[in-house]
């Protein structure tokens, strides 16, 4: 009779791969918290940088309101909280990184690593254009679309929410060219059947465009026509992905 019990060395492993996500979970969750004790000091300058496109469009005499008795003191933590996420991404990922790496064949390394690089500058990117950009369009949009007589003076929670919806919603979406590549590198669909989808692709841009701006030419295009150009940026990656994994099949340098 073996002295090794193989489902005893199964139940251990298994225990021993939950103390490991323990611990990357814990990691992962003090870096937030320390990021957002840093922020909490700040959390009301944080707000005013958010405002500055809202606010330099709202009409003369025009201001931001609190309608809830503790939303002048939560709602700056809350986007305290929201930038503490965000600085901290880069350590929430690579604690996940850390965790499944192990299981992972070398080739799927080789991918993975630039994929999640890649993932978070573009979301970086899609919130700063939504700040940058979008934010004050849609700040100048609806305050010379408001009735005579309308005193334009947004709740700071409500515009909150509005900006970190925006925020998400351009983040994600510039995650197109991360998307690509993964579909192409699973086998799902060919660079060929990407581009030659191009023009529902575009259809596509302008009806999400249409979703999440306002309803004006400028918005919508300046969010079109910057997924037109990632859509086209991901079938370029697409390609290097498809030719990486030709040059790394077995026989493929003899061929």
């Amino acid at each position: 009779m073996s002295d090794t019990d193989p489902g005893a060395d199964g139940e251990q492993s298994f225990i021993s791969h939950l103390v490991e996500l323990r611990e990357r979970l814990l990691k992962a969750t003090a870096t937030v918290l320390i990021v957002l004790v840093v922020l909490i000091p700040f959390s009301n300058r944080l707000y005013g940088w958010l405002a500055l496109p809202l606010i330099a469009h709202l009409p003369q005499g025009g201001s931001m309101i609190a309608t809830e008795v503790v939303s002048p003191f939560l709602t700056p933590i809350k986007l305290a909280f929201f930038v503490a996420l965000m600085i901290a991404m880069p350590v929430v990922l690579y604690q996940l990184w850390a965790f499944v790496a192990p299981g992972l064949y070398k080739h799927e390394k080789k991918l993975a690593t630039p994929i999640l690089v890649s993932a978070v500058i573009l979301f970086y990117i899609g919130c700063a254009f939504a700040y940058f950009l979008v934010l004050p369009a849609v700040a100048k949009f609806m305050s010379g679309v408001a009735p005579t007589g309308v005193a334009v003076m947004p709740d700071i929670g409500h515009y909150l929410d509005f900006a970190l919806t925006l925020f998400l919603a351009f983040g994600l979406c510039f995650e197109v060219p991360v998307v690509l590549v993964i579909l192409v590198a699973v086998g799902m669909v060919t660079p060929a059947q990407l581009a030659g989808s191009r023009r529902y692709a575009i259809v596509g841009a302008f009806i999400l465009a249409a979703i999440f701006t306002p309803p004006d030419v400028l918005s919508q295009t300046m969010l079109a026509i910057p997924m037109c150009l990632l859509y086209e940026l991901g079938i370029v990656g697409a390609r290097l992905v498809t030719r990486t994994q030709t040059e790394d099949r077995p026989g493929a340098s003899g061929a």
